[in-house]
């Protein structure tokens, strides 16, 4: 004969997102999709901004039949009126923002034997879509994250921000800064309540990855990650979400690897 347990909550922190509002750069396609997808599943309403209108459509659309609320907006993370724009839009659409995931990045190599006339516009590039513009979003997002003393702030950086790969020194550069950032509004905004943290993807599946041959990705994957395969996009999303709690409220400032144990491996 059975029992039914009732339900009584023995811990008081709340695991649930229903009702807030994140938003997500980068969010149409790779790990900011899977970062969408999963929010929405969790009952988040869902800001998904990225670059190309039709992408950006087909994530919502995506959410939407899956029972899910979102709204969509193009945004290009290197400019800053637009980013102020987007954040209003989203706040009259959605509601007040309690979540903003900075995702948005591209994948950019340069020589330092290059000339300045081509490595120099790399540099800026990177440094523009992938660490000025988390200052910016954030700037631009902070009254709202800070109304209630529960925002969240989620950098996405990579693990070539604890580390380095050769001829890609401007990626590398923004992904360290990305991490100093981090710390840096850990400190400052969590007095406001506010906290700030930093995921590291390793080596994922992504529209980017899959183009590399199956057979070298598994040699690389042998070689260098413990768990011997790259990882999803969801599996970084789960991490995201995790920090994005409002049980997570004493998390602020730290740098996690979603890396299958790579970045501590010595051989």
């Amino acid at each position: 004969m059975g029992y039914a347990r009732a339900v009584v909550r023995l811990s008081q922190l709340s695991r649930s997102v229903v009702g807030r509002v994140v938003l997500i750069t980068g969010a149409a396609s790779g790990m900011g999709r899977a970062t969408a997808h999963l929010f929405a599943d969790e009952g988040a309403r869902v800001a998904v901004t990225d670059l190309d209108q039709a992408k950006v459509d087909a994530v919502v659309a995506e959410i939407r039949a899956a029972g899910g609320e979102a709204g969509g907006w193009v945004l290009d993370v290197a400019d800053g009126a637009l980013i102020h724009e987007v954040v209003g839009l989203v706040q009259s659409t959605l509601g007040e923002i309690d979540v903003l995931v900075n995702n948005a990045g591209i994948a950019i190599g340069a020589s330092y034997e290059q000339s300045d006339e081509d490595y120099e516009p790399q540099w800026e590039r990177a440094m523009d879509i992938m660490l000025r513009s988390h200052q910016r979003l954030v700037r631009a997002c902070l009254a709202q994250l800070r109304r209630n003393g529960e925002g969240r702030i989620i950098n996405i950086a990579s693990t070539e921000g604890l580390g380095a790969t050769q001829g890609t020194s401007p990626y590398t550069a923004a992904k360290h800064g990305v991490i100093g950032l981090t710390r840096s509004m850990a400190v400052e905004l969590g007095a406001m309540g506010v906290t700030a943290n930093c995921v590291c993807p390793g080596p994922i599946v992504t529209g980017l990855t899959e183009r590399i041959p199956e057979a070298d990705r598994e040699k690389y994957a042998r070689r260098r990650v413990p768990l011997r395969r790259y990882g999803s996009p969801e599996e970084v999303a789960q991490v995201t979400l995790s920090l994005a709690l409002p049980a997570s409220s004493y998390l602020n400032g730290v740098v996690v690897p979603v890396d299958g144990g790579m970045s501590i491996q010595n051989t």
